[in-house]
């Protein structure tokens, strides 16, 4: 994948939208030119969206960081990126919440709620250990 294929977030878009500012600012940019490439600067996806609208600007253009591979071996999933311990909580959390509505159902009382809390406390100590 090249450089230019990195897909963007939101902070990269508002930072290239201050920019974008800053030559309309300086008089670079018609009022009508800012309303189009702000218009696709909010639903650009990659780097090279947001390169492609600055080409014939000068500085200040959008820089990003180097985006490194993860180190073989970790402990982060490839799929979703969160730490192994992270998504073992998420899932006791998930398995408590269907737990104490499956059993408000079978007991008809709100009181099975009160299982949540103590439920957490557990789960947050075992997580510490």
């Amino acid at each position: 994948m090249s450089e230019r294929d990195i897909r963007i977030g939101d902070a990269e878009r508002e930072h290239a939208l201050e920019l974008l500012g800053t030559h309309l600012g300086e008089g670079r940019l018609s009022m009508d030119e800012y309303g189009d490439r702000s218009a696709r600067i909010a639903t650009a996806k990659t780097r090279g969206d947001l390169y492609a609208l600055f080409s014939d600007l000068p500085a200040p253009r959008p820089r990003f960081t180097q985006v490194e591979p993860p180190p073989s071996g970790s402990a982060v999933s490839a799929r979703r990126g969160f730490p192994l311990e992270f998504r073992v909580s998420s899932a006791a959390v998930t398995a408590v919440a269907i737990i104490s509505v499956a059993l408000f159902f079978l007991a008809k009382t709100p009181l099975v709620f009160l299982l949540i809390p103590a439920a957490m406390l557990l789960i947050g100590r075992m997580g510490r250990r």
